[in-house]
């Protein structure tokens, strides 16, 4: 998949975030990825990393997302588990993703969320898919199904 810049996403409330055009605060960044607070958090600790440009980088969104939580002592590298249900990376599968721009849900602690947000992020959820489950459909599929 192409990339599209961020300047010829006007329409995209994430590409105005990345460009500043709209006032969010930034928790973390670099010259890829911007991570900053979900409007509606599904945890305690609820936070999108997304690319500056319509990209589909899944292991430096990974990344950013295991350091906002590290950073917020409210995980560490073993934590990140569906086993452990500590804390939760992933992505809503189409047509369940609110925003056309990819982005890595990164929330904790996991196991107090609410029945709403299980639903929606949880590892039962049938419109949310893990960072692993990702990368083994598209190394197995070359897609995600």
């Amino acid at each position: 998949m192409g990339s599209q810049d961020v300047s010829g996403s006007e329409d995209c409330p994430f590409c105005q975030i990345a460009n500043n055009q709209i006032d969010t605060e930034i928790l973390l960044s670099d010259d890829q990825l911007v991570c900053f607070r979900d409007l509606k958090p599904g945890a305690t600790h609820h936070y999108l990393v997304v690319p500056r440009r319509h990209i589909d980088n899944l292991e430096r969104m990974e990344e950013m997302g295991r350091s906002i939580l590290e950073r917020n002592k409210v995980c560490d590298l073993d934590d990140i588990s569906p086993v452990l249900n500590l804390c939760r990376m992933g992505f809503h599968l189409p047509p369940f993703s609110s925003v056309p721009h990819l982005h890595l849900h990164a929330l904790a602690p996991a196991s107090k969320m609410n029945f709403r947000s299980q639903l929606r992020y949880g590892s039962q959820s049938y419109w949310f898919i893990t960072v692993d489950q990702v990368l083994s459909q598209l190394k197995t599929h070359g897609k995600v199904k």
